[in-house]
């Protein structure tokens, strides 16, 4: 009778066609093992080396990847109960592939995601709906690393595993000029929601790391972006048309933008009309010597409001919080709000520009002027300025609703003459050091300017903990 039972077993076992152990604790918990924090936890659990994959940094690991992401989705969609694929040490070599819903991705302290630079492991994808076009070329582009659309519950995580994009291929043959399709980037998750990207780090992207765009509900927590300051549009984390969006305890060394706020570019992104709205930022550090710590635009086609950035610092970068948009934009940039930035060795502190004239193509629409109103700064402290703000806005279209207060500005050795430079921009300021231009007058000691004392739902966000 115990060995029909046991061969019972074995066939049933036989019949799953992959190698999953299941959660014998729904609360995610073990005894031994890894614990973290996640959405969810998961029902399935397997290892990538059970689908055949080697970690010498040599073998492609594609095909074991997209194998173990179908095979632990159908498992999980036999009955819901979410799927794990853990990255143990070691340098995994691969291509793209595309997550599914209710999965985690674990990436283990000592494990390296290597990306491919066999172009062939990357799969070309038409432009996104609201840019018309890809970012470095006109037409297509190559698909991200780590993909997906149309999802629901996705954790990306680990214990500070790795992912390395090899950037150096990309961007040789972009500098070149040598590039057919626009550069792929680390993390893209598309028209998804109850996103997770935690506790992981992200080195030498070919272009952006982490982009979600027509997402909501997603969190970005713990994560590290290194990449060389001259390397071309290693933006650290995008989000983009996003609504619901919290990015904290991130640090990012990159050669361009730490955290680009986006929503589609000048009539593509007016048509698509989807705003990146309810953005939470905090406990950033940020090092960009030619870009900005958090930039607002350039492409903002489809607006950005209720951005609030918090308990920031920022050494050797170009600029605090940028913002970047131009006739043909259309849309708004408002209700944004600033408080509590250190900043140490910049270029600027404050920088607007309504001239940021880079276009898809030549079919904008000169009458799409942007909106830019209510942009609120307090208390902040910046040592070794070059130069305190340039602000400027669009003529007849000035930028207003400006409020700078409590602000203290040391400049550097050699200061441009010039602290402030000021034109077609309106508001008011209070305890600023040094003194600002005449467009941002004085309001009195005792002013304050806003901050919202209420959160955003996903700030709200209650983790699982979960084990490996």
């Amino acid at each position: 009778m115990m060995k029909m039972i046991l061969f019972g077993i074995l066939v049933v076992l036989a019949a799953s066609d992959f190698p999953t152990t299941e959660s014998r604790n729904p609360s995610g918990l073990a005894k031994a093992g890894i614990e973290y924090s996640a959405l969810n936890c998961r029902k399935y659990s397997a290892v990538i080396t059970e689908f055949g994959a080697v970690g010498d940094g040599k073998t492609s690991n594609t095909k074991a990847f997209r194998e173990a992401i179908e095979k632990l989705g159908q498992r999980s969609a036999a009955d819901g109960g979410g799927a794990q694929l853990v990255v143990p040490p070691g340098k995994w070599l691969t291509g793209s592939f595309n997550l599914t819903s209710h999965f985690t991705l674990f990436i283990q302290q000592g494990a390296t995601l290597l990306a491919s630079q066999d172009e062939s492991e990357w799969p070309i994808v038409a432009p996104l709906p609201s840019y018309g076009r890809g970012r470095d070329t006109p037409g297509p582009r190559f698909g991200s690393l780590i993909s997906g659309s149309n999802l629901t519950d996705v954790v990306i995580t680990g214990n500070n595993g790795t992912i390395d994009g090899q950037g150096q291929y990309w961007w040789k043959k972009f500098k070149q000029g040598e590039m057919k399709e626009t550069r792929p980037y680390l993390i893209e998750l598309m028209s998804s929601e109850d996103i997770q990207i935690s506790d992981i780090t992200l080195i030498n992207a070919p272009t952006w790391n982490i982009h979600p765009v027509y997402c909501k509900n997603v969190i970005v927590k713990g994560v590290t972006v290194l990449a060389p300051v001259d390397s071309p549009n290693t933006d650290g984390i995008n989000p983009d048309s996003c609504t619901n969006t919290l990015i904290e305890d991130c640090y990012v060394v990159s050669g361009d933008d730490c955290i680009a706020v986006k929503s589609g570019w000048d009539q593509y992104g007016i048509k698509v009309g989807m705003p990146t709205q309810q953005l939470s930022i905090r406990r950033l550090t940020c090092i960009s010597p030619d870009s900005a710590g958090v930039a607002l635009g350039s492409e903002m086609s489809g607006g950005i409001r209720d951005v609030r950035i918090e308990d920031v610092t920022l050494i050797n970068t170009e600029s605090a919080v940028r913002i970047k948009t131009a006739i043909g934009r259309g849309a708004y940039v408002k209700d944004i709000y600033a408080q509590r930035i250190t900043m140490k060795t910049m270029k600027y502190v404050f920088w607007t520009s309504g001239s940021y004239n880079s276009h898809p193509d030549d079919h904008w629409d000169p009458k799409a002027i942007p909106e830019v109103t209510n942009i609120n700064f307090r208390d902040m402290t910046a040592e070794n300025v070059t130069m305190p703000g340039n602000l400027a806005g669009i003529e007849k279209d000035p930028f207003t609703g400006i409020c700078i207060s409590n602000v203290n500005i040391t400049l550097s050795p050699k200061p441009k003459k010039v602290q402030w430079n000021c034109t077609n921009v309106a508001g008011v300021t209070s305890r600023v050091t040094p003194e600002p231009c005449s467009l941002l007058p004085g309001k009195g000691s005792s002013m304050d300017c806003h901050f919202p004392t209420d959160k955003i739902p996903i700030e709200s966000v209650v983790m699982k903990k979960c084990s490996v």
